[in-house]
C-alpha cells in the first residue's frame, strides 16, 4: 500500500499551486476590466450600449457593472483604447457596488471595505478559521457550478483554506447561490437558507446568481429572495474562475462586517 502511494506521488509530483496569490492567468484569460473615458468615442459608445445583451454598460457616467458583465469582449473590440480587459482574476466584491467599474477605480482589484451604516453590524469573524457551505443551483446551465467543483480539485485545493462544502444546509454556515433563481427554485432555495443556523452567509457567484445575467427580464425568472436578505459576497464572471472563488471566500472570512436585511432590526 505504502509502495503504491508513493509510485503516485512520484508521477503526480506536485500537483497543487502552492501560491495562489503568485498566479498569473495566460493573457488570453478575460479578467477585471480596466475603463478610460479620455477621448472616448460617443457613438462607437452608444454602440457599445447597444451591443451589451444584459446592459452593462453605461454612457453617464461611464461605467461596466461586472454584476451584469458577460465577459463577451465585444465592447473591448468596438472601444480598444477606452475598454480593455485585463488577466486578473480577482474579481470579488464584498458590495454590489464594488463590482461597478469606472475610469477612477479601475487600477483597484478588490474592494475589501465595508462602510458601517443601518444595515451592517459588527461580529467577532465567526467565519475567521473555517467555512462549510451548502451550494444551490437555481436554474443554472452547470457552468458555475463546475467551477466550484473545480475550486475543490487537487490543483486549486479549497479545503487547505478550511473552505469546504456540505450536504446538509443544517451542517453549513452559509449557502453558495448559482443560477438566476427561476420560479421553481425560489422556494427550495428559500427554505435551504432557512434551515441553515445563525449567523449565516450568502454568496452569489456568476453574473446570473448576482444581477440575473441574460435571464434577468424572463417572466420564469423570481428574484424576490435577494430583495429580502442579503448577500456578503459576490464573484463576478461568467462563468467564475476557481481562483476568483477562492479569493473571495479568503476575503470573506478576514471580514468582521455582516450585513443585514433591511426589515430586520439591528441589536445595539
Amino acid at each position: 500500500m505504502l509502495l503504491s502511494t508513493l509510485k503516485v506521488l512520484f508521477q503526480h509530483k506536485r500537483q497543487v499551486i502552492p501560491d495562489l496569490n503568485k498566479v498569473e492567468l495566460p493573457a488570453s484569460f478575460r479578467g477585471r476590466p480596466i475603463l478610460d473615458r479620455k477621448n472616448i468615442d460617443t457613438e462607437k459608445l452608444e454602440q457599445c450600449i447597444e451591443l451589451c445583451p444584459t446592459g452593462a454598460i453605461t454612457a453617464t457616467p461611464f461605467t461596466l457593472d461586472m454584476g451584469k458583465c458577460l465577459f463577451c469582449g465585444e465592447c473591448e473590440r468596438v472601444l480598444p483604447e477606452n475598454i480593455k480587459f485585463t488577466n486578473s482574476w480577482k474579481l470579488w466584491s464584498l458590495t454590489r457596488e464594488g463590482l461597478i467599474i469606472t475610469a477612477e477605480n479601475s487600477p483597484k482589484e478588490v474592494q475589501s471595505e465595508i462602510a458601517f451604516g443601518p444595515n451592517t453590524i459588527k461580529v467577532k469573524h465567526p467565519f475567521r478559521r473555517s467555512l462549510r457551505l451548502r451550494q444551490v443551483c437555481a436554474g443554472g446551465d452547470s457552468a458555475p457550478e463546475m467551477e466550484l467543483g473545480a475550486a475543490c480539485n487537487v490543483n486549486f485545493d479549497m479545503g487547505r483554506f478550511g473552505i469546504e462544502f456540505v450536504a446538509s444546509p443544517r451542517h453549513s454556515d452559509g449557502v453558495v447561490l448559482t443560477g438566476p433563481i427561476t420560479k421553481k427554485m425560489a422556494s427550495p432555495l428559500e427554505m435551504t437558507y432557512a434551515a441553515v443556523p445563525d449567523p449565516k452567509l450568502l454568496i452569489a457567484v456568476g453574473v446570473d446568481a448576482i444581477s440575473g445575467g441574460m435571464f434577468a427580464d424572463s417572466p420564469q425568472i423570481d428574484r424576490s429572495f435577494l430583495e429580502r436578505y442579503p448577500v456578503d459576497l459576490y464573484v463576478a464572471g461568467h462563468p467564475s474562475h476557481p481562483l476568483a472563488i477562492i479569493g473571495g471566500l479568503r476575503e470573506l472570512m478576514k471580514s468582521p462586517v455582516r450585513r443585514v436585511a433591511p426589515q430586520q432590526q439591528v441589536k445595539q
